[in-house]
């Protein structure tokens, strides 16, 4: 937003009742900074650049949208042949140790708080890390360059969905890419079209920095995530360990690329 200037409605030259809030498809077009939508039964949102004010809540945000992780890859964990022949196989053999069955169901039952330790691992790491790296300063790792960028999404003076962009970094590639960082939505405000507005947004943003293609991980534990983005015509490329942590609760990273359409193409 220009400093002076009130909020710019991203019209894109559609029809005004779109914009008083007639339900349509995003619609994108080169520049644009700035979305409000509105809905007959959602509380509006409206998607804008990161201010330093935000910082609160977008720590809040990647914390609790990285907790809600750990149940599931903890029944994941408790599923895998290991992790069974552990719960199974160990008391049995205390059992025939010792000869008591109280030594071997306490065995069980202290093997459950190590791999809920083990499920949750991961994920406090993730944060950790991207709150010492990146998100340190999301000004200064975002909003420095011309070439990357943070948004977030706010409805009712609250910020409730984030996602940053970043230029991939590697001399080989022979293309110009972006990597989409840190999308998250407030639990509260899901199925709403947020998540796929800020993903539209970084391909836009992507598509204005001549971009060929956007970049993203994710895992296999996040299974919505995973429809998400293979729904709006993102391709799997690979597949990884991030840290030896996340191979034993088969904890894995899963890649993606979207390939933008030549400037010819028109919009997204």
């Amino acid at each position: 937003m220009v400093p002076g200037e009130g909020p710019k409605l991203w019209t894109c030259g559609l029809p005004e009742a779109w914009h008083k809030g007639v339900q349509g498809g995003l619609a994108l077009s080169p520049g644009l900074r700035y979305f409000r939508h509105r809905s007959l039964s959602m509380a509006p949102y409206h998607i804008r650049k990161y201010q330093e004010s935000d910082r609160k809540w977008v720590v809040r945000l990647l914390s609790q949208g990285m907790a809600e992780h750990i149940p599931a890859t903890f029944w994941q964990l408790l599923k895998l042949p290991r992790t069974l022949i552990l719960l199974l196989g160990g008391p049995l053999a205390l059992l025939l140790v010792s000869g008591s069955w109280l030594l071997a169901l306490m065995f069980s039952l202290s093997l459950l708080p190590a791999l809920w330790f083990l499920a949750k691992k991961p994920w406090m790491d993730y944060v950790d890390t991207v709150l010492r790296t990146d998100m340190s300063d999301i000004t200064k790792s975002y909003l420095s360059e011309p070439d990357s960028c943070f948004w977030v999404a706010e409805s009712e003076e609250k910020v409730v969905g984030m996602v940053g962009a970043l230029p991939v970094d590697d001399p080989t590639l022979k293309e110009k890419r972006l990597q989409l960082f840190h999308l998250s939505v407030d639990s509260e405000h899901r199925c709403q079209g947020i998540a796929k507005a800020l993903i539209r947004t970084v391909l836009q943003f992507a598509r204005d920095q001549d971009c060929s293609a956007v970049v993203l991980d994710t895992s296999n534990i996040q299974l919505t995530a995973l429809s998400l983005y293979q729904s709006m015509g993102f391709q799997k490329t690979g597949q990884s360990f991030s840290c030896m942590w996340a191979r034993l609760v088969a904890h894995i990273t899963i890649h993606f690329i979207y390939r933008l359409p030549s400037s010819q193409a028109g919009g997204l």
